[in-house]
């Protein structure tokens, strides 16, 4: 299998992963204030959308790459 064809299966899984899910969120760590030896620290969670034009656009790609990708010169 050809480096083209895996990026296109790479790409259809970020793909379909993206319209499946919108998103993914994680948790960061902040120091929020420090006095001497003593620490506040903040966990925060932050949120990041997948736009869904990005998604197809990635499946769209896998496909072609798949598609292109088994032809022989």
């Amino acid at each position: 299998m050809g480096p083209i064809r895996i990026v296109g299966i790479l790409l259809i899984i970020a793909g379909a992963a993206g319209l499946l899910t919108g998103g993914f969120s994680f948790t960061k760590d902040k120091t929020a204030a420090k006095i001497g030896s003593v620490e506040l620290s903040v966990k925060e969670q932050e949120n990041v959308n997948i736009p869904q034009w990005l998604s197809i656009g990635a499946l769209v790609v896998g496909v072609a790459a798949l598609a292109l990708g088994g032809r022989k010169a």
